[in-house]
């Protein structure tokens, strides 16, 4: 068991993001796209690298409201990440509904529905804070290997 655990910490790979949009108005997106595109925030220089599929992720990045349209949607694809996993709430909307949280249509804050490990907080954050909780993101997702 001990040299299991070793060997998963030595070969341990790079962490993959996936990014799921549960309503934003994309202002979180755009500030994510800066840190996927401009090299000088670029996240790749931490290790980590933009995957596809949840099912290849390590780190889930959550921007925007969790709406009542697209929460099944958002709770299915965020159990299909494979343990261990992390949640990243970006932007203040999914942190505790933003200017939004006074609809009827939102589920706010995202953490009444699946455990979030990071917060990001700002309308939108600024690249930097993005990387700041990616890094943080990756320390625990680390930690739990």
């Amino acid at each position: 068991m001990l040299l299991a655990r070793n060997l998963k910490r030595i070969a341990a790979r790079s962490p993959w993001l996936y990014r799921i949009n549960s309503g934003s108005c994309n202002g979180c997106d755009v500030e994510l796209a800066t840190t996927a595109c401009i090299p000088r925030y670029d996240v790749e220089r931490l290790g980590c690298q933009y995957c596809g599929s949840p099912r290849h992720a390590d780190i889930v990045l959550i921007t925007g409201p969790l709406n009542r349209h697209v929460k099944d949607a958002v709770l299915r694809l965020w159990e299909e990440i494979p343990e261990p996993k992390v949640t990243v709430a970006v932007g203040v909307c999914p942190i505790s509904g933003g200017i939004f949280r006074e609809s009827y249509a939102v589920c706010a804050p995202v953490d009444q529905y699946l455990p979030v490990d990071v917060n990001v907080p700002g309308c939108p954050p600024r690249p930097q804070a993005i990387i700041e909780g990616v890094a943080k993101a990756i320390e625990i997702w680390r930690a739990r290997l």
